[in-house]
């Protein structure tokens, strides 16, 4: 009579359900933690709305005009007075006017002045689609 052994060897198995979880995990992690490294040269300000055809732009600086009319060249705080200084040498750069609906519009044409000085010749400004 052949008697069974008490203990029977099994082989470890590989289960692929929970590898696919991590895998997912760790895929919607990158993509969420992508989507935080977006570097937006520009600060939050309410656009004017309209309708255009989308620019391409290569060597972009971002003029942003606040309601209160503060005045940032790629988030950095200018004044009227230092904003020609920091555009030399504008080297065929185009600025990108971000100015705020409520921004005062005095002040707005004061600093494309102040960058026409600098030598800039191409403005574009910024708006929000309808």
């Amino acid at each position: 009579m052949k008697l069974r052994s008490a203990h029977k060897r099994r082989r470890g198995r590989i289960e692929i359900i929970p590898m696919i979880d991590v895998m997912f995990f760790l895929l919607a992690t990158f993509m969420l933690a992508s989507l935080t490294m977006q570097n937006l040269h520009s600060l939050r300000v309410d656009l004017p709305q309209g309708s255009a055809t989308p620019l391409a732009v290569s060597k972009s600086v971002t003029l942003t005009v606040t309601a209160t009319g503060n005045l940032f060249l790629d988030k950095v705080p200018v004044t009227l007075d230092t904003l020609a200084s920091a555009l030399k040498p504008p080297e065929g750069r185009t600025v990108v006017v971000a100015a705020d609906r409520a921004a005062p519009n005095g002040t707005v044409v004061e600093a494309m002045l102040q960058a026409r000085e600098a030598g800039v010749e191409e403005f574009v400004f910024a708006i929000r689609k309808e």
